[in-house]
């Protein structure tokens, strides 16, 4: 999907009298003019007496609008074969597979008051049987068209362009997962991101098996059609939160409590619950006014980026600086050091300066590179055992960790990490952003030398001081995945071997894993 909505260009303004032309025009920059007999003859669509036909005329459509919203308004009915954009008029001809699936979209339509980005349009018949366009662009219609099909069906191009019936969505419900959650994502995140596609009534988010997931419940089926259509696949931010959208088996969401986990948007009177404080009315206004405005400007493809950009920022206003600034408390004083804390906290962002607090030494500071770091570190990291003592990480005041006057001893208690190597994520689109999790007792090795056997490895992990239970080299032995006792011991290893020179230029590369052995 991530190629959709920048390549399909695939239609160019041509008069009515080349739609109607039995013969291809070769004369692509034709274009359709506000006065002549095509406004004439669309004018004539005005009308309601128009007969069915298997092209939709699409009007009042939102600026900017782009080739796959216009697709998903169609592919809920059947399969869609043609499109034509009109964005200087803000117009659309879509045409369906069959003249059947067009009469019941109109239908519907008729009922349902259709919507892109929460702007009202208009859809009715076309006087056109059929769209004629550029052979070459009509190519790459098909191919998106058949792209587009594949992933609402869940199969390859070539089986979904025999899709020609209707599939009516099962379930107004989504079940979403996010994948690669490198950045927190929140309730708001999820309703600015759907509600483009319909009015979102519920949403219930949960953890499961170490994994964000939500259920998202539309006020109709075919508006959850619609979204999973255009979101699934897509990634929140670039590179990671990957959303994976299935529909669920409820067909209605049960929603106790309005708070940061669950809404029910038609009941505000229902209590937070947990003894958790509903928004701050000012925040919900901020949010609501920022994603909107967002969402009206940019391709949908960019559309939840942006929204989950705006909503994380106004989430961490008044909390972090630009560099996501960290407070750990309960830190073993007698073994922690800012090297220690940067390599551990670096699992999980870019870690830019390290302060263990001069008459507190239990106590850190750590500087990530962004405010989503900084709580993507802590969601992770609070409550694990790190030298034998349980962490407590929290978002501090400060905006950044100050590096001591020039002069001043602090005894190595302050360092600066902007300049090291070891950052995981300054490569823009880095494979790391894919593989970030929870802390667990299965790490996962890459960057082995030929030579380093299992018994090497073993031995190198037990003298980190503790136990190694299971061992599996992946097929080209540069990478393994290799079990300790528990999470604490994984966590004491990562920080002892990460990067730690194996010879031959190798640097032994270790990550936590989801996987076990």
């Amino acid at each position: 999907m991530d190629g959709i909505a920048s390549d399909v260009a695939v239609g160019v303004k041509r008069s009515s009298d080349e739609l109607l032309s039995g013969s291809l025009y070769n004369s692509p920059n034709s274009s359709v003019t506000a006065n002549g007999s095509d406004s004439k003859k669309l004018r004539v669509e005005d009308s309601m007496d128009s007969p069915p036909s298997r092209v939709i005329h699409i009007r009042k459509l939102p600026n900017e609008v782009s080739e796959t919203e216009v697709i998903a308004l169609g592919l809920p009915f059947g399969k869609v074969t043609n499109i034509l954009m009109l964005k200087g008029k803000n117009q659309a001809f879509l045409e369906l597979g069959t003249e059947e699936a067009a009469v019941t979209m109109v239908n519907y339509y008729t009922a349902v008051t259709p919507q892109v980005r929460n702007v009202p349009v208009f859809i009715q018949y076309s006087n056109h049987k059929e769209l004629k366009t550029d052979s070459a662009l009509n190519q790459r219609a098909q191919a998106v068209l058949q792209a587009v099909s594949a992933v609402q069906e869940g199969g390859s191009p070539s089986s979904a362009a025999g899709e020609s019936v209707l599939t009516p969505a099962p379930s107004p419900v989504l079940r979403i997962i996010i994948d690669n959650m490198f950045y927190p994502v929140t309730l708001d995140v999820l309703q600015q991101i759907f509600s483009k596609f319909g009015t979102v009534m519920k949403i219930i988010t949960f953890t499961k098996n170490n994994q964000f997931q939500a259920l998202l419940q539309f006020s109709d089926p075919v508006n959850a059609q619609q979204a999973k259509l255009s979101l699934d696949g897509q990634n929140i931010y670039n590179s990671c939160c990957t959303l994976r959208i299935d529909f669920s088996k409820l067909v209605n969401l049960n929603v106790k409590y309005n708070n940061d986990k669950s809404r029910d948007y038609t009941r505000p009177e229902l209590p937070a619950g947990d003894g958790q404080p509903p928004m701050d009315p000012s925040v919900a206004a901020t949010l609501s006014k920022d994603s909107t405005s967002l969402l009206g400007a940019i391709s949908p493809l960019s559309a939840a980026a942006a929204a989950a950009a705006a909503a994380g920022r106004v989430a961490l206003s008044g909390h972090t600086g630009p560099g996501g600034v960290l407070l750990v408390s309960n830190l073993n004083e007698e073994m922690v050091t800012p090297q220690s804390l940067f390599t551990l906290f670096g699992v999980y962002g870019d870690v830019q300066r390290v302060k263990i607090l001069y008459n507190k030494k239990d106590s850190a500071l750590i500087q990530m590179s962004d405010g989503n770091q900084a709580q993507l570190a802590m969601s992770h990291l609070n409550g694990q055992k790190m030298y034998g003592k349980i962490i407590r990480v929290t978002l501090s005041k400060h905006q950044t960790v100050q590096l001591p006057r020039e002069g001043l001893d602090d005894q190595g208690l302050t360092k600066d990490f902007t300049s090291s190597p070891l950052h995981r994520f300054k490569k823009p689109g880095s494979k790391n952003f894919q593989n970030i999790f929870p802390p667990s007792a299965t790490l996962h090795l890459s960057n082995i030398p030929e030579n380093v056997t299992e018994e090497d490895l073993r031995l190198l992990f037990s003298n980190s001081g503790g136990t190694v239970k299971a061992f599996k080299f992946f097929q080209d032995r540069k990478m393994a995945l290799l079990q300790m006792s528990t999470a604490e011991e994984a966590i004491q290893a990562l920080i002892d071997l990460h990067n730690y020179d194996m010879g031959r230029g190798h640097r032994l590369r270790v990550s936590f894993s989801k996987s076990t052995i």
